[in-house]
């Protein structure tokens, strides 16, 4: 699932590719999630799930696939492909809430895979603390290659989305152009599902130590 999830998110950027910028403009405002919209017209409420197929730039969805890649597809062991999948859904349709929540009037389209992700990266969180994630870190402008356990490099991320955001409400034309509240809300998202959605661990078979199962 983590595979089909990346490969659709493909497929919906090279639409986006070959289309001018004018259909390209307006293929972002039907499909992506306008807080106003989805505020007052109920017909509008889809684009909270199809806001999350769409990137807005090589950067964006690169960055967002790579980052499910590395950490989507051990989510996706822990709980099997269909429950990936509406966990994942979820998480990205609370995450678009949350942006909802803090700014329900904004009439900029909101697009990206990020809030989805985000509660991926809370389950791996709670599932995986330990592991360890490579890294570069600029040391006096010197890139050096080195490893984090998962609970510090995730943990480093979701305290900057919340400083990100916290300083977006207080000026919020320095930190425009990002939906920082969506991150959030996804991250906590993944926290409050993972328990529902989680294979027990018979389900999951005995042949796992328990070291794996921190629960």
């Amino acid at each position: 699932m983590t595979w089909g999830l990346i490969g659709l998110n493909g497929l919906v950027f090279l639409r986006e590719l070959s289309l001018p910028p004018e259909r390209l403009e307006q293929f972002v405002a039907t499909w992506g999630m306008i807080p106003a919209q989805v505020v007052s017209d109920p017909t509008a409420r889809w684009t909270l799930i199809t806001c999350m197929f769409l990137h807005g730039g090589w950067t964006h969805v690169l960055g967002n696939m790579w980052t499910l890649y590395l950490f989507g597809d051990n989510v996706e062991d822990r709980m099997g492909s269909g429950r990936f999948l509406l966990f994942y859904l979820l998480c990205g349709i609370i995450a678009s809430l949350s942006h909802i929540l803090i700014d329900p009037w904004s009439e900029v389209p909101t697009i990206g895979a990020s809030g989805a992700i985000a509660g991926v990266l809370g389950a791996y969180f709670v599932l995986f603390p330990t592991a360890r994630i490579i890294t570069l870190v600029p040391v006096f402008f010197i890139p050096l290659i080195i490893e984090i356990p998962a609970i510090f490099f995730i943990g480093i991320w979701f305290v900057s989305q919340l400083l990100s955001g916290t300083l977006a409400l207080i000026g919020p034309e320095l930190y425009a152009g990002v939906a920082w509240w969506a991150h959030i809300g996804g991250f906590i998202a993944g926290l409050a599902l993972l328990p529902i959605f989680r294979k027990s661990r018979r389900q999951y078979g005995r042949f796992y130590a328990d070291e794996y199962w921190p629960w």
